[in-house]
């Protein structure tokens, strides 16, 4: 994929996700689009990155370093950087990558009826291990600290 194609395609989850962030968890777009605007730049600078330096280092890595860096506390700025971020719900922003991930799947139907019945069958074994595992660890964390 092009860079001038991905940077399209996060500028359409970012603009999903400001619908997203009003409806679901009610915070206003305009207060949202400082946060969300330096998510965007964060990602395009990770992509443009993976694309300059030499190496196979993927995006995320380089999103994520970079992330780190630039709100860490005592970077200049961080304080207002890591505000505008907390006004964007992380919930908004994954709806529309759960979407595409859903389309992407859609896609290859065909290979997923191969597979037959026992991809259905480890896919429940999957869910039901993660949630109790999540619940497990929700619940010891909450007892540790005197929650529950």
């Amino acid at each position: 994929m092009k860079i001038s194609e991905t940077i399209a395609v996060l500028v359409i989850v970012a603009a999903m996700s400001l619908v997203g962030n009003l409806v679901g968890f009610h915070n206003g777009i305009i207060e949202s689009l400082p946060g969300m605007i330096f998510l965007l730049a964060l990602c395009v600078a990770g992509v443009i990155i993976r694309n300059v330096v030499p190496g196979n280092i993927p995006s995320v890595a380089w999103i994520v370093l970079i992330g780190c860096i630039v709100t860490y506390p005592g970077f200049p700025g961080s304080a207002q950087l890591s505000a505008w971020v907390g006004k964007v719900s992380f919930l908004s922003l994954t709806t529309p990558i759960l979407a595409y991930a859903g389309l992407s799947i859609g896609k290859d139907l065909d290979m997923l009826k191969k597979t037959g019945w026992r991809i259905v069958v480890v896919a429940i074994f999957v869910f039901v291990g993660t949630y109790i595992g999540s619940a497990l660890i929700a619940q010891g964390v909450l007892s540790a600290t005197g929650q529950l």
